[in-house]
């Protein structure tokens, strides 16, 4: 018995071997095959790409040229809006102008009235404290007078009655008219100042602002036109196809 399992084990052995030996050294020889040339064994579900045909380029570019029709589309909406924004806000700085413009003028024309009263003599009045007392109120009434009516700041009035900037309560009604119509003149004519570089500014806002409008608008027409396909041709097509027949029908007959 021990006879014919060693026997067996004998023979078996190195046939097993060798056939493990074989499929061993082909399984190296397909590894290094792959290795060596991958792309003829691609999988069966990835197959070659291939470039992409005339249909599906004109697709893409036709779809390329909607979204940019419809981007400069939204663009030029956007733009006409903030020109209409910037035009409105110019007429009201206009307006403002208008009207600083007015006020400069009457203050103007307050201001000459008073100049010639300032070249007379100065009326002659008691040096008294009760005059010189005289002379405050009606300084304080009159700078509070124009601060109500608009025509000196908190600024200019808090000057009044602090005596600063010339304004001196022991002067004459008169002078003291003279020098509040001033004040309000040189007031008014820094508050036209302002007013006019407002309205410059504004005005060159609004005219880049249209012009931007008006570049974007264009654009966005042209990029519509190219959406559109041109029926040029066709029309030619058949013009030209029909030609031929009425220039038969209306030739005229020959005498025999």
């Amino acid at each position: 018995m021990e006879t014919a399992v060693f026997y067996q084990f004998v023979t078996e052995v190195p046939q097993a071997a060798a056939i493990w030996s074989t499929l061993f050294l082909l399984a190296l020889g397909v590894l290094a095959l792959l290795v060596a040339r991958p792309d003829r064994d691609r999988p069966a579900d990835d197959p070659p790409s291939t470039a992409p045909t005339a249909r599906e380029v004109a697709a893409a570019e036709a779809a390329d040229r909607l979204r940019y029709a419809e981007e400069v589309a939204v663009a030029a909406a956007g733009a006409a809006r903030t020109a209409q924004r910037r035009r409105a806000a110019w007429l009201t700085a206009q307006e403002e102008m208008e009207r600083a413009w007015a006020a400069y003028d009457e203050a103007d024309t307050a201001a000459r009235r008073f100049a010639g009263a300032g070249v007379l003599p100065t009326p002659h009045t008691p040096r008294t404290p009760a005059e010189y007392a005289a002379r405050e109120r009606y300084l304080h009434r009159a700078a509070m007078a124009a601060y109500w009516r608009g025509d000196l700041t908190m600024a200019q009035l808090g000057d009044v009655f602090a005596h600063r900037r010339g304004w001196d309560p022991r002067r004459h009604p008169v002078e003291q008219e003279v020098l509040l119509s001033r004040t309000i003149r040189d007031a008014r004519r820094a508050d036209y100042q302002a007013a006019s570089a407002r309205e410059r500014a504004a005005w060159r806002d609004a005219e880049l602002a249209a012009d931007s409008a008006r570049v974007l608008a264009t654009e966005a027409g042209a990029a519509a036109v190219r959406l559109r396909p041109d029926p040029l041709p066709a029309r030619r097509a058949v013009t030209g196809a029909f030609r031929p027949a009425v220039v038969a029908r209306w030739r005229p007959a020959r005498a025999s």
